[in-house]
């Protein structure tokens, strides 16, 4: 036996540090609005500058409150500009996007299949082929490995 075995010296990590019941989610005070502004997101559709709108409700997602109204509210906001494009604008919209809206937009796009109603899942899978096309696998594997939801 070696002389060192009764050593306790090396055990100086503290293995229950990392246990995952003791990670905390970064948060930030809901006592602010957050979130993008509903009448200058209607304002932009009613003025048919729907990429506008789509970046504007990605530019600024809930995804740090833990305020689920804020979020319900968001997402209906996100699917009815979604829905407000045509399917052959779809494409063009996709490719304005950098890689973290695109990732946003995919969070939308699968809380949208979770929860669906009349006549979205078919727009909902026009936005998946584009937004997949531009972002790949690495947009699904981060939307989907994020603890942070919309």
């Amino acid at each position: 036996m070696a002389v060192n075995t009764l050593s306790n010296q090396f055990r100086k990590v503290d293995v229950d540090e990392y246990d995952e019941n003791n990670y905390q989610d970064d948060t930030i005070d809901d006592s602010g609005e957050m979130g993008p502004n509903d009448s200058e997101v209607q304002g932009l559709l009613m003025q048919g500058r729907n990429a506008d709108a789509l970046k504007l409700i990605l530019r600024n997602p809930p995804i740090l409150t833990k305020n689920q109204t804020l979020k319900d509210k968001t997402y209906t906001l996100a699917m009815r500009v979604l829905l407000s494009f045509k399917s052959s604008e779809v494409d063009n919209a996709v490719r304005g996007l950098d890689r973290d809206m695109i990732d946003v937009l995919m969070k939308y796009i699968y809380r949208g299949f979770s929860t669906p109603s009349d006549g979205s899942s078919a727009i909902l899978l026009v936005w998946h082929e584009k937004a997949f096309a531009v972002g790949g696998n690495g947009s699904i594997m981060r939307v989907l490995t994020d603890r942070k939801t919309v």
